[in-house]
């Protein structure tokens, strides 16, 4: 197939796929004649793999981790679930930063009159640094 039936059937536009071919996340893919690029099955399940994992959250890095791991039939699931739980730790530690975030927003929001007056706490606290 080519690379906008692949993006079609992985839900992986045209553009990261050839993004994820330059960085080496992908093989290169085979070429016509013509240089069309050309996907067989196995590729698009590599798509969706890689789709799947960025839909989780998983960084460029770790989704090659994962690869390489899927694609050791010889690998200790132990590796596997060390991964995931080091990401459950990063998205942990995201969740409680944009809490915060939104704690401080809602305070802030709730002090501002909302009117026709120029003072603002939002902005004033935004100047604050």
């Amino acid at each position: 197939m080519n690379i906008g039936e692949a993006a079609k059937a992985s839900g992986v536009s045209a553009k990261m796929i050839r993004h994820y071919e330059s960085i080496g996340l992908i093989d290169a893919a085979r070429r016509t004649e013509a240089g069309y690029r050309l996907y067989a099955q196995r590729d698009v399940q590599v798509l969706q793999f890689i789709h799947r994992a960025r839909a989780l959250g998983f960084s460029l890095e770790q989704i090659r981790d994962l690869l390489a791991l899927w694609q050791d039939k010889a690998r200790a699931s132990a590796d596997v679930r060390a991964l995931a739980r080091s990401h459950i730790d990063e998205l942990e530690k995201k969740i409680a930063e944009m809490e915060a975030m939104k704690r401080t927003l809602s305070r802030l929001a709730a002090s501002c009159h909302g009117d026709e007056r120029a003072d603002c706490p939002i902005l004033d606290d935004l100047a604050a640094g």
